[in-house]
């Protein structure tokens, strides 16, 4: 019993892969009704095999700088309260999407990261605001009511070291290259790109960032509702390290998963070794400062 016990546990450690889950949620302007949803959501994700599971941007409130007054909460708050309970309820590590988040008079999108336990190991505020203006296409100015965070978030697993960015984040490579080279192994963008960006650029920013950093990159999108006043591309995804689309969405409610293996990470590392290859001589990319946001 002894051995079998010590094998078991040596497996666990020894395992290059672990599953991620990905929820695409369908986001009503009822926010109780988009909690009961992440529940059953996060529960069937972890039925799945999910280890690790991530939600969208914006997952209990609709998308808007209109909307994000009315729907901020403080944190810890009711939101957080059910990712907590969830992530305890169906022992996974949950990335909580965001939440517009209200502290002192400021607003903020912020994403939190439950452990198995229900405790709260990171909180990450977007760093980058999603201030565009497309002529005739979209013109969007979250500095209208949010502030930026201004700290970079990673978090460890048993499995791997994982990067945090919200949504307009991903387009910043400084902050991708930051986190791969600080060890981690998978990146994660909560987002809720529009019907002008997402199709143009979506696929390919999560594409460039895992190629450029040798990383497992995924993203989690808000269903897309067509009679929303900002409209979700969807399309959450997973890209491996080779730059190659592994899992992905519809436009639909879904849940997407992805077998993440750490061995074929390292594999790749080897066969085009540019960490090893970077002329640090010449530049470098660093970062002013750490911690959690």
């Amino acid at each position: 019993i002894v051995e079998a016990a010590y094998l078991s546990v040596k497996r666990l450690f020894v395992s290059s892969e672990f599953r991620l889950a990905v929820v695409q949620l369908q986001v009503s302007s009822v926010k109780a009704d988009n909690l009961s949803r992440v529940r059953r959501l996060v529960k069937e994700a972890a039925g799945g095999g999910g280890q690790v599971v991530l939600l969208p941007e914006c997952f209990n409130s609709p998308y808007g700088t209109s909307f994000f007054p009315s729907y901020a909460e403080k944190i810890p708050g009711e939101s957080t309260q059910v990712l907590s309970e969830a992530a305890k309820e169906n022992k996974v590590y949950l990335v909580g999407g965001s939440i517009p988040e209200e502290d002192g008079g400021k607003l903020y999108n912020s994403c939190t990261v439950f452990g198995p336990d229900g405790e709260m190991i990171l909180k990450h505020r977007k760093i980058h605001l999603f201030d565009i203006d497309v002529p005739g296409k979209i013109r969007f100015q979250e500095s209208e009511t949010l502030s930026p965070g201004d700290s970079l978030s990673m978090f460890e697993t048993p499995f791997c070291k994982v990067g945090v960015g919200i949504c307009y984040d991903i387009r910043f490579a400084e902050l991708a290259q930051i986190y791969s080279r600080k060890g981690c192994q998978l990146l994660v963008y909560p987002g809720a790109f529009n019907m002008t960006t997402g199709p143009a650029h979506w696929e390919l920013l999560q594409r460039g960032r895992a190629l450029d950093n040798q990383v497992y990159v995924a993203t989690a999108s808000p269903a897309r509702d067509e009679s929303a006043s900002y409209v979700a591309w969807g399309h959450s995804t997973v890209v491996n390290p080779w730059g190659e689309v592994v899992s992905k969405a519809g436009p639909e409610e879904a849940i997407i998963y992805a077998d993440i293996d750490l061995q074929y990470l390292s594999d790749i590392r080897q066969q085009i070794p540019i960490t090893a290859q970077r002329r640090d001589d010449l530049y470098a990319v660093t970062s002013t400062q750490e911690g959690s946001g």
